[in-house]
């Protein structure tokens, strides 16, 4: 990955819509040149994909919440599958310390998440969960 790929990610990243052309000309390059150079990232696996991110207008409508998670030795595989169909459930961490998975929850309301921390609560295989509420996000350099 060169200068102009890291220029391509950076451009993408503050607007995913951005059309080839666009990008061409912010970056002074051929049209040509940048269809390549995306093809290329895509099929490095360099770009996922295209998503839409939203924004705290619409993310304020959910109550979001972090749950720390211990479970069993070689509970995991098992953990994971049920945790897998919890429509709440947004994103799965392994973790090295105290916890073994550090899961990210977006509820619907006070008592979904409730319902939600109750349903991983009593998976086979869990030790011990700490929920954590997100109040605010005062800093989000996620891309």
């Amino acid at each position: 990955m060169d200068d102009l790929d890291r220029n391509i990610l950076a451009q993408l990243s503050g607007d995913a819509r951005m059309s080839v052309a666009v990008l061409a000309r912010r970056l002074r390059v051929a049209r040509s040149t940048v269809q390549a150079r995306l093809e290329r990232l895509e099929a490095s696996g360099a770009i996922a994909g295209y998503t839409l991110r939203l924004g705290e207008a619409a993310r304020a409508a959910r109550i979001r919440a972090t749950v720390l998670l211990g479970i069993e030795p070689r509970a995991q595989p098992a953990v994971l599958s049920r945790l897998k169909v919890i429509p709440q459930v947004e994103r799965v961490n392994t973790t090295s310390g105290r916890v073994d998975l550090l899961i990210q929850l977006a509820a619907a309301s006070t008592s979904d998440l409730d319902d939600t921390l109750d349903r991983i609560g009593g998976i086979e295989g869990v030790r011990s969960s700490e929920s954590l509420i997100h109040l605010s996000t005062k800093l989000d350099r996620a891309v």
